[in-house]
């Protein structure tokens, strides 16, 4: 199916931010693309429109219910003035998976890759030029019946608002310091684990809080079973690197699929390393650091792109992974991966997308 998208531009753009003091998720463009799905009529009515307030009943049931999912993505500024995407066709296709699991109608996922390069394209002014800087593109679909009862809405709305951001690191990339969370369980088998659905994100909010008390900035979750498996660091998918070997949990329904992770091992393959996906218990991995196998340990992500993990503490346990120094790994999975989404690096995969 083919969609013209209307345009309204705003009739007065907003002064844009000081880019030395972006931060993450303050600040927004001049406009939003829309797109309303009806029951028995599909999705219609795509739409750029000025950046503004929602108007919503008291009783829209994404309200109650949490019936909603998002995506995240970002567009670069190379130094001669494109703008690139990185693998926005994965984000659409994992988005299709989030809303199969959450009973949310189909998006079509090349229309969706057409609207985000409208959209930036219309803003691409905001797109910030420093060094690790990006716009970060946040499209959510969210249900929109005005009603109370538990059951799949009949009416939805597609969103993508645009949020220039600073680098990640901005004293730098150093290895973070990580909790590891025995009590709380974040998801399961069978549950929503791998989809990018909001109860997801509310589940972990109290044990990240009580790790932040202690001084940690991520949590490392556990499986919800046997409290022994490693799954994922918040909004970050992980990786371990054990005697030469780099090992990461393998996708069994509750951990996220990430586009970076997809992307780490590919490359990693590319360079002859051996990577394998599987259940690897926490146990192990303290047992690796005993021997003086556990190399390296890092965490991927849009966000982040790559983050070092310099500490793990297990129930009271600290253990210091490579003298809380970045490993050879990490910071070549980084500069290799930054290179290539803001075009310093040759793209050899095809991954990005010029808008």
């Amino acid at each position: 199916m083919s969609y013209q998208i209307n345009i309204e531009k705003a009739k007065n753009p907003k002064p844009k931010p000081d880019p030395k003091n972006l931060g993450f998720g303050k600040y927004f463009t001049d406009h939003m693309f829309i797109m309303d799905y009806t029951e028995g009529k599909g999705w219609h009515d795509p739409r750029i429109v000025p950046y503004g307030p929602l108007s919503l009943d008291p009783s829209t049931m994404v309200l109650h219910y949490g019936q909603a999912i998002f995506e995240g993505l970002k567009a670069y500024r190379t130094q001669d003035g494109r703008v690139l995407l990185f693998r926005p066709s994965k984000n659409m296709e994992r988005m299709n998976s989030s809303n199969e699991r959450m009973c949310i109608p189909p998006i079509d996922e090349k229309f969706a890759v057409e609207a985000v390069k409208t959209l930036v394209n219309l803003d691409k002014d905001w797109i910030p030029e420093g060094e690790g800087t990006s716009l970060y593109i946040r499209p959510f679909i969210f249900a929109c019946d005005p009603f109370l009862g538990v059951h799949p809405s009949n009416t939805y709305k597609f969103i993508i608002i645009l949020s220039p951001s600073g680098p990640y690191y901005p004293g730098g990339i150093n290895p973070v310091k990580i909790y590891v969370e025995s009590k709380y369980v974040r998801a399961v088998r069978g549950g929503t684990g791998f989809a990018k659905t909001l109860g997801n994100y509310a589940a972990s909010l109290k044990a990240q809080a009580e790790a932040e008390k202690k001084g940690y900035i991520q949590v490392l979750w556990l499986d919800g079973v046997e409290r022994k498996y490693i799954e994922e660091v918040g909004a970050m998918n992980v990786f371990f690197k054990i005697n030469g070997e780099v090992i990461t949990p393998s996708l069994e329904g509750s951990i996220l699929p990430g586009i970076t992770r997809d992307s780490v091992i590919e490359l990693l393959k590319s360079w002859g390393m051996k990577v394998t996906e599987r259940r690897l218990s926490i146990q192990e991995l303290y047992d690796a650091h005993a021997r003086g196998t556990f190399e390296e340990a890092f965490g991927t992500g849009t966000a982040a792109v790559i983050s070092p993990i310099g500490e793990l503490n297990w129930e009271g346990k600290k253990i210091l992974i490579n003298d809380e120094k970045i490993g050879e790994t990490s910071m070549k999975l980084y500069n290799t991966l930054t290179g290539i989404q803001n075009g310093r690096i040759e793209d050899k995969f095809g991954w990005t997308v010029e808008v």
